[in-house]
């Protein structure tokens, strides 16, 4: 059954961590100027969407709706008004002061006409009668009547209005534009930025893990490890983007809204944010409830993929043993279990929502009662109703967007903790600080006292010594667990030993770089690993000292020529994902011809015809002797007939050196060789 501990990166942390916030924003440090850019453009952006139902409100209550006006005589007027019948008459809302001895006049409308009337009217606060043809508007201070106003006169009247008007139609368009403008460049900034910053991130990621010494692989899951790399740096990158300084919008959005509504009237604003209480309450509980659900729906997902893989990898012994039922029911619990998480999490989602539009309406139901009672007593302009409640939607967008946020930022520090587990693994084999010079490799290799464990003191090889002289061939054998396989990864320094000494022409290996090390040692495996592409790639591997011709020269010393010509395109057919189109021996030659193309002065072979029929066998033995011709050469055997002509055979048992010398030598002291040699012929004997 899949792991029920599950995985341990699937384990979750705070949904905010300071500690890994201040490690995360290290990486952001280099690019501080964009994302101050980013954020004073979000502020100018935010300060735009503000700005425009201000603007709205505007034109409705100073240009749009006729409002009551104050006449004064010719030459008194504080500032420039509109000129009628010896008088000058400016809207009243225009002014510094009250002027309660002048007379006020409204523009008034009645079947189509309109009238200039000598008094000021309210909603519901007056009535119009028509008596003998004449028109009168009564309100609480008398009977008015008002002068017709012809067309001219009324365009005359409202020639500012359409000024007004115009210039704000103007400022709406400049500004949306600008916005526009400074919008496309601040995402620009910001995704930019932020890319290069998960681009780093990567490289650093894909660095580490190429450091890391091979026990690491050796104990973690590729698929997590490719995660590491793609789906967690993906999820920092959408909280760079979508929270870090986003939410410098959400914060300049709340507190310039707050800002324009409380001096817009300071009654409304009171009401629309009399709801914040409650929504900080109702975000509290939801955190808290949110974390829970997140954090069960993450470890019954890694249930499910702890199952699948176990399953995939295993389909062949499923149905072999017809274990399809059986596992299928295994999943499918799995799955119910992710499923009601899942649903429970939809739940807590589904409540918040809902709960916070509520609010909203409710506010926006108390402003639109209020405000309107205000508009019809002449006491509230309308336009600032409607920017109100243009406001109060402005108000509750972020705040609905926390949940999206605080999904972005949960993912992002649980992301953050596992790649920064991950950067923090030690590495344990490193370069010296003042490495040797290796010069041209002789190939002479000596093992003195040598003891090496995976795990502490569990140990894989007890003190191990032999030599080999430069162009000498040796051979490992001994059952498996042995130590065989080990003795070869410590030759190329892919772990390193507790104890002793491996010396290469008398240097050790660990006073040299990895690198300077590794060139000169070719080394072909049981299981050959071709990567994608074509022919020509996998032997050149990026070496572009290595061109075509020496390409084909390799594989015709080799012999591989043969196969190679025969695939569709020849050196430039095209590879699947690990050779899967390419036989056992096909695979094997190639590994032979990528070795011998950058011609290492060691050549290791681990048990690299174990896999191949009889046939090709004969095929890569000669090839084998063209590898090793001036060479020395290191040999894990398991048929011991490949290896006969060995000039050194070395024994191994549990760790242990257990007898050493040539093929005959060997079988004439009747040990352990001699009993291997005996039962490999009498079951080529029952075959």
């Amino acid at each position: 059954m899949a792991n029920q501990n599950y995985h341990e990166e699937e384990k979750l942390g705070k949904a905010y961590d300071g500690r890994l916030m201040k490690r995360l924003l290290k990486y952001s440090a280099p690019y501080w100027k964009a994302f101050l850019i980013s954020i004073l453009l979000l502020a100018v952006v935010t300060g735009i969407q503000i700005a425009r139902p201000y603007i709205v409100a505007v034109a409705i209550d100073d240009y749009i709706f006729t409002s009551p006006m104050i006449a004064f005589e010719p030459g008194e007027e504080p500032q420039e008004g509109i000129e009628h019948q010896g008088k000058v008459f400016i809207k009243e809302r225009h002014l510094d002061k009250d002027y309660p001895e002048n007379p006020k006049y409204q523009i008034m409308v009645y079947e189509g006409e309109n009238y200039l009337v000598p008094s000021t009217f309210q909603r519901e606060e007056y009535t119009i009668e028509e008596r003998q043809g004449e028109v009168f508007f009564i309100n609480e201070q008398g009977e008015f009547t008002g002068d017709i106003m012809d067309e001219n006169t009324y365009s005359h009247f409202r020639e500012n209005d359409v000024k007004g008007l115009t210039r704000l139609g103007i400022t709406f368009l400049v500004i949306v534009l600008l916005g526009f403008g400074l919008n496309y460049a601040q995402v620009l900034i910001l995704h930019k930025t932020s890319f290069k910053i998960i681009y780093n991130l990567r490289v650093e990621v894909f660095t580490h893990l190429q450091n890391i010494q091979l026990s690491y692989f050796d104990k973690s899951p590729i698929g997590r490890l490719v995660t590491r790399v793609t789906n967690d740096t993906e999820r920092l990158k959408e909280m760079f983007i979508g929270v870090m300084v986003n939410a410098f919008r959400d914060i300049f959005m709340l507190i310039g809204i707050v800002i324009v509504m409380l001096r817009l009237n300071f009654q409304l604003a009171l009401i629309a944010l009399s709801a914040i209480p409650f929504v900080v309450i109702a975000s509290i509980i939801f955190r808290i409830k949110a974390r829970a659900a997140y954090r069960e729906v993450r470890t019954k997902l890694a249930r499910i993929n702890a199952s699948i893989a176990e399953n995939i990898s295993g389909m062949k012994i499923v149905q072999i043993f017809k274990q399809e039922d059986k596992k299928y029911n295994e999943f499918d619990e799995i799955n119910k279990g992710h499923l009601s998480a899942a649903l429970r999490e939809v739940k807590i989602f589904a409540i918040y929502r809902p709960v916070v539009d509520i609010l909203h309406f409710l506010v926006l139901a108390l402003i639109v009662w209020w405000g309107g009672g205000s508009v019809m007593d002449g006491t509230l302009e309308i336009g600032v109703l409607y920017a109100f409640t243009t406001y109060i939607r402005m108000f509750f967008q972020p705040i609905n967007a926390i949940t999206e946020k605080y999904n972005i930022l949960q993912e992002a520090m649980a992301s953050s903790e596992r790649i920064f587990q991950l950067l923090d693994t030690e590495i344990e084999v490193t370069n010296p600080k003042e490495p040797k010079n290796l010069p041209k490799v002789e190939g002479a290799i000596e093992f003195k006292n040598v003891w090496f464990a995976y795990n502490d003191n569990e140990w894989v090889l007890k003190d191990i010594n032999f030599e080999v002289k430069p162009g000498e061939t040796v051979a490992f054998v001994g059952a498996t667990g042995a130590g065989k396989t080990s003795i070869i990864n410590l030759i190329s320094r892919f772990y390193d030993i507790q104890k002793g000494e491996i010396l290469v022409d008398g240097i050790n290996i660990k006073d040299v770089k990895q690198e300077e090390l590794r060139k000169n040692i070719g080394v072909v495996l049981q299981d050959v690993f071709v990567f994608s592409g074509d022919i020509k790639s996998n032997i050149r591997l990026n070496n572009d000292h290595i061109d075509d011709e020496k390409i084909k020269e390799i594989a015709r010393t080799i012999y591989a020529d043969t196969f190679i010509e025969k695939l569709p395109g020849g050196y430039e057919h095209e590879v699947q994902e690990r050779g899967s189109t390419l036989s056992s021996g096909q695979r094997q030659l190639l590994a032979f011809a990528r070795a011998l193309a950058f011609d290492p002065s060691i050549l290791v072979l681990d048990e690299a015809t174990a896999n191949i029929d009889t046939e090709t066998e004969s095929i890569i033995q000669n090839a084998l002797e063209k590898l090793q011709e001036g060479r020395t050469t290191l040999v894990v055997a398991h048929r011991l007939s490949t290896i006969q002509n060995a000039d050194k055979i070395i024994v191994m048992h549990k760790g242990k050196i257990r007898e050493m010398g040539t093929h005959q030598e060997l079988l004439n002291n009747g040990g352990i060789y001699h009993d291997l040699y005996q039962l490999q012929y009498k079951e080529q004997l029952a075959q």
